[in-house]
């Protein structure tokens, strides 16, 4: 059997080839337009970025929230109720009642004022303190089970703070309600 040598069609000329190549020039005319492109470039790009950051898509995400380790402790700390997230709410609300009590509440008003800031508040932050230790030490304990050769470096700071933050206003959003069940989406 004879080999066919070459391939069957002349090689093109250089000229040619380039010719095919090139497209028209559509440089803007002016300074003024090329900042207006790359103005609007930049901000379809922004959208695009937010749109992806809030589907969860790893290529948008900051460096902080990205990689297997980080999903797994958002995930398991979306996944249940812990008390630390009611931290912030409840500061809130007792700092409003110990603007008010000392206004209205005269002798009790002063007395509850004094046991608040002597008891409730220490306490309150002790306990979202053993809360935060807690939550960091079992989403350690299972990164570091599910994922044996992946670094974990403030795996378990991202989960107390993830933890420490309102449900509505964690950032990427959550995935999964309390109770492990995926979010419905949005109609």
């Amino acid at each position: 059997m004879a080999k066919v040598a070459g391939k069957g069609r002349p090689t093109p000329k250089r000229r040619e080839a380039e010719g095919r190549r090139r497209q028209p020039v559509t440089a803007p005319n002016n300074r003024k337009e090329a900042y207006k492109q790359a103005r609007e470039r930049q901000a379809a790009e922004r959208v695009r970025a937010r749109e992806g950051m809030l589907r969860g898509d790893e290529r948008y995400l900051p460096v902080r929230d990205r990689g297997p380790a980080r999903k797994l402790a958002r995930d398991w700390v979306d996944s249940r109720r812990t008390v630390s997230q009611y931290f912030l709410p409840v500061s809130l609300l007792l700092l409003v009642v110990l603007w008010v009590v000392p206004l209205f509440g005269g002798q009790t008003g002063m007395l509850l004022y004094s046991y608040a800031i002597t008891f409730l508040w220490p306490l309150m932050i002790v306990v979202v303190v053993a809360s935060s230790i807690w939550v960091s030490q079992r989403v350690k304990k299972e990164a570091s089970a599910k994922f044996p050769g992946e670094s974990l470096k403030g795996v378990g700071f991202y989960a107390a703070m993830r933890a420490m933050q309102i449900r509505r206003l964690r950032f990427p959003p959550p995935t999964l309600l309390p109770g492990g069940e995926p979010v419905p989406p949005k109609k």
